[in-house]
C-alpha cells in the first residue's frame, strides 16, 4: 500500500529561526518530510534584547526585508515548502510585549490557517510563541526542544525561561535532542521523547576536491578548525594555550562572531574566518588536520547536542573535543579532554598521527544516524495519531 497523498496528511506549521539562515536540525528534518507533508515555515524574531549596535541594525534590516517580501510561491524553495515572515514585535521582556506579539501573530496566522485544507500541526523550536497555544486553530502543539536557550550567553534568559514554562506545560507532545534537556523537562513535570541529531554521511564524506574559501588558501598548515558560532561558549584559555604550543600551523575559527572572549581572537596563530556557504564545509573538513570543539563546561554546553559533532566525525578527520554529555557518547570515535593541557596535547598528537584505526571503525555506527531515520521517528512521535505511539516508544534503541 502506498504512502498517503500529501493532501490527506495534516499540514505542518513550524516556528523556528529563519529558513536558510543557517542549517538547523529542524531544517534537516523538514527537508526529509517535504515529500509527504506541506510545510508552512514561520520565521520568528530573535531571542536577544535589541541593542543599539551594528549587529542589531543589520539584523533589523534583514527582518524588514523579510517582512516586506510579497507573499506567494518562491522558486528558490523546495516543493511543498512555504516560508512566512509575519510582523513581530522584537521585545519579549514584559507582559505588554508578549500581548502585542500575540495579537500580531494571531491575526496574521489565523488568516493563513484559514487557507489550509485542515488544521495544521504546530511545531516550535523556540519558546517565543508560547502565548499562541490555545489561540490558534491547530490540531496540536509539539515542542521540539533543541537547546536550553535560557542559559545561552547573550540571550534574554529571564524572558525565555518565563515563556518556556507554559510552553512545556501546555504542549501536547515534546521531543528533546539530548538527555540533559530531557532531564530538565522531567524536572518541569513533562516527559519527552529523545531524538538526537542525524547526519548526511554522503555530504560530509565528499570533501576531497571541494573548493575552499579564499581566506583559507594562504594560511600556514596544518589547519586546526572549528566551525560554528564563535561566542562565549568557546573556552578562550584552551584555544590560546593550543595556539601558543603549536610550532607550526593555524587555528581557524569559522563562523559568525557573537561577543566572544576578546583574548580568543587576539592570540597568535588564531584566525577568524567569517561565515561560509554550508556547501563549503566538507571541503574545509577535508583540508583540516584536526577538527576541534573547545566548549566551556557550562549548563548550556552540557545540554547541547551539537550538529557539528556527527558532521565532524563523518568527515573522516581526527576530532578533539571537551568531555561533555553529548561528546561522551562518542568517546570511542574521537579524543576527549577535560583541561587545557590535555586538549592541546591531544590536538598535537592527532596532527602527527591522524585518525586511529580504532576510531575509524567506531565511526561505523554513523550509518544508523541518517536524517531520514531521524525524520521517520520525528514523524511518528510528533505527527501521527496518539494510538500509533505505543509501539513507537519501544523503538528508542534506534535513536
Amino acid at each position: 500500500m502506498g504512502a498517503p497523498a500529501r493532501e490527506l496528511l495534516p499540514p505542518l506549521l513550524v516556528f523556528a529561526d529563519d529558513w536558510g539562515r543557517h542549517p538547523s536540525s529542524c531544517q534537516h528534518l523538514v527537508r526529509q518530510l517535504l515529500g509527504r507533508y506541506t510545510v508552512h515555515w514561520v520565521n520568528t524574531i530573535g531571542m536577544r534584547k535589541p541593542r543599539f549596535d551594528l549587529a542589531t541594525l543589520r539584523r533589523g534590516v534583514e527582518k524588514l526585508r523579510h517582512w516586506a517580501r510579497r507573499p506567494g510561491p518562491r522558486p528558490d524553495l523546495p516543493p511543498g515548502l512555504h516560508v512566512h515572515s509575519p510582523w513581530m514585535w522584537p521585545w519579549l521582556s514584559t507582559s505588554l510585549d508578549r500581548q502585542l506579539n500575540r495579537r500580531l501573530l494571531v491575526r496574521q496566522l489565523t488568516r493563513l490557517i484559514a487557507t489550509m485544507p485542515r488544521p495544521p500541526i504546530a511545531i516550535t523550536t523556540v519558546p517565543v510563541v508560547a502565548d499562541l497555544i490555545g489561540e490558534l486553530p491547530v490540531e496540536r502543539w509539539v515542542y521540539y526542544c533543541v537547546d536550553d536557550f535560557g542559559e545561552w550567553p547573550g540571550l534574554d534568559g529571564a524572558a525565555l525561561r518565563r515563556l518556556e514554562g507554559p510552553l512545556v506545560r501546555r504542549a501536547d507532545r515534546i521531543i528533546a535532542v539530548s538527555e540533559a534537556l530531557r532531564e530538565k523537562l522531567a524536572r518541569m513535570g513533562r516527559s519527552a521523547e529523545l531524538l538526537t541529531h542525524g547526519v548526511d554521511l554522503e555530504f560530509w564524506s565528499a570533501g576531497a576536491g571541494g573548493e575552499l574559501p579564499p581566506q583559507l588558501n594562504g594560511l600556514e598548515r596544518p589547519l586546526v578548525v572549528y566551525w560554528g558560532v564563535v561566542d562565549r561558549r568557546l573556552d578562550a584559555g584552551w584555544v590560546t594555550r593550543l595556539a601558543a604550543e603549536l610550532t607550526r600551523g593555524t587555528v581557524v575559527l569559522v563562523g559568525p562572531q557573537d561577543e566572544p572572549d576578546p583574548q580568543l581572537l587576539a592570540a597568535p596563530r588564531v584566525v577568524h574566518v567569517p561565515p561560509v556557504w554550508f556547501e563549503q564545509l566538507p571541503a574545509i573538513g577535508h583540508a583540516s588536520a584536526v577538527l576541534i570543539m573547545p566548549y566551556t563546561d557550562l549548563p548550556v554546553t552540557r545540554a547541547i547536542q551539537p550538529l557539528k559533532l556527527k558532521e565532524y566525525l563523518a568527515t573522516g578527520r581526527p576530532v578533539v573535543a571537551r568531555e561533555l554529555p553529548s561528546t561522551r557518547l562518542w568517546a570511542d570515535s574521537l579524543d576527549l579532554a577535560d583541561g587545557a593541557e590535555a586538549f592541546s596535547r591531544a590536538v598535537q598528537v592527532r596532527i602527527r598521527t591522524g585518525l586511529t584505526e580504532e576510531q575509524r571503525r567506531a565511526r561505523g555506527r554513523l550509518a544508523g544516524e541518517s536524517w531520514r531515520e531521524k525524520a521517520r521517528l520525528f514523524e511518528r512521535w510528533a505527527i501521527e495519531p496518539e494510538q500509533s505511539l505505543t509501539s513507537v516508544r519501544e523503538q528508542r534503541f534506534a535513536v
